[in-house]
Parts: structure tokens; C-alpha cells; sequence
């Protein structure tokens, strides 16, 4: 899969692109990221990138000939790709979002700065808008990264267990539950036996069922558009009549 990001601070990317698993998935051919600087498409010896707003105002607004001639420049006119806009007035990003975006063999990611992008390049070149929260950040350069990171968790290939994907919180609609490894005891606190079992059909149960209490104690309001069957609908339904009987005791 191939990523071109069109950002103000190119110098943001290497560290975490060089790292971990995005490192690996580079390394064998499995991602592509290219990250191209806006100011490169600048005409003035200053490499002057943004302009005061029309009509006045606080902050600083980007032009839109340096941004549309970046973006023209490498995928054509009209873009070859989808042109995702990181703002936080964007759609929020989701793990089934990414799940979608993800089936793009190439996306470009516009990172904003300032006190925002000229709204002709939101009107004509952006195809997409992703926020990442209802919080506001300096720039767009940490959301991209956030999506290539997502993005390429779901690449056959990127991740060591071919199921991490598909059991990672979110991926099934549930939280996932607890995680425990070597020693089986410290400081007095075991692994629970179950894990310890063998019992593969048993502790594929027990982790489902942990799945569901992390998320009823955390996350309730995801069980609305979980995927549950009858069973799993009853062991929820039975462990809040229980935890309701303590409350009230």
C-alpha cells in the first residue's frame, strides 16, 4: 500500500516510520510512504506557505496554490487517489474506517497547520476528511501517522500473528480482555488457571467473556452495536442483575 503525505514538517515522519513494525512493513515491500514537503512548491524565495485571513481574524490561514500544486504534481489532476484531509472537522476515525481505507491500494494524507487550510483546497482537492478525536492539534502530521499505523496493521504481512488484527480491541466490536504472560505468579498474583489449562475451547470462552465485562465496564455504550449472541446477550444480562443485587446490598 502506498501513503503520500503532503506536509509543512517532513522531519516528523522518519523517527516513527523507522520503527517497529512500520519499519518491517517498509523494509519488505508492504507499505510505501512517501512524505513530500508543501514548501517545496512554493514560488517566493521565502517559501511562504500561508497568508492572513480574508475578512480578518486570528491565525494564520494556508494558501491554496502551494498545497494544489503539491498534490497535482505527484498523483495528477484530478488525483489518481483518494486525498484524505486531516482536520478535526473530519469523519471520526474508527477502527472499521480504517478498515475501509484500508482496502485502497493508495492514499494521500494532507496534513493542515495553522489556523486552518484555504476552504477551496477542502472544496476541490480533498476527497476525504478524518479527525481522530473532538480535540484540536497543531497540526495533521500525528493523525497521519496514526492512520498509516492502523492502515497497516490490517496489510497480510505487517503483523507477526496473521490474528492480531482481528482480535485487537475495537476489531470485534468489544474491548479486548486481560493478557498475561510468564511468570505465572508475581508478587503474589497469579495467572488465572484457566489460561494455565490447556483447555483451548475453555479459554477461547473465558476470553470472550472477559472481552465482554471489559467492555460493559468500560465502553457500555459499544455492546449496543456488538455483534452478541443469545448466550453471550444472557451472561451479560445476568452479570448486571448481579452487579446491581451488590450495589443495592
Amino acid at each position: 500500500m502506498r501513503f503520500d503525505v503532503f506536509t509543512l514538517l517532513p522531519e516528523v515522519f522518519p523517527p516513527y516510520l523507522e520503527s517497529s513494525i512500520l519499519k518491517r512493513a517498509r523494509q519488505h515491500n508492504l507499505i510505501d510512504v512517501r512524505v513530500h514537503n508543501i514548501r517545496d512548491w512554493t514560488h517566493d524565495r521565502h517559501h511562504v506557505t500561508d497568508d492572513l485571513p480574508y475578512g480578518g481574524g486570528g491565525g494564520m490561514v494556508m494558501k491554496p496554490e502551494p498545497v494544489f500544486e503539491a498534490i497535482e504534481s505527484v498523483l495528477g489532476a484530478p488525483p489518481a487517489c483518494p486525498v484524505i484531509l486531516l482536520t478535526p472537522q473530519g469523519r471520526v476515525f474508527t477502527q472499521q474506517v480504517a478498515q475501509e481505507l484500508s482496502q485502497h491500494e493508495h492514499i494521500a494524507l494532507l496534513c493542515g497547520r495553522y489556523e486552518g487550510l484555504d476552504e477551496r483546497i477542502r472544496a476541490h482537492l480533498a476527497s476525504d476528511e478524518i479527525s481522530i478525536g473532538d480535540f484540536v492539534l497543531t497540526g495533521g502530521e500525528l493523525p497521519a501517522l496514526i492512520v498509516i499505523d492502523a492502515l497497516t496493521r490490517f496489510i497480510p504481512g505487517a503483523l507477526g500473528d496473521s490474528n492480531a488484527a482481528v482480535n485487537d480491541s475495537h476489531a470485534t466490536g468489544l474491548l479486548e480482555g486481560p493478557h498475561y504472560t510468564r511468570p505465572p505468579e508475581y508478587r503474589g498474583w497469579r495467572v488465572p488457571d484457566v489460561l494455565l489449562s490447556g483447555d483451548h475451547a475453555r479459554i477461547a470462552r473465558w476470553r470472550r467473556e472477559q472481552a465482554l465485562l471489559r467492555t460493559l465496564e468500560r465502553r457500555p455504550d459499544m455492546l449496543g452495536k456488538a455483534q452478541l449472541s443469545a448466550a453471550e446477550r444472557a451472561f451479560l444480562e445476568r452479570i448486571t442483575k448481579e452487579q446491581n443485587s451488590s450495589s443495592n446490598q
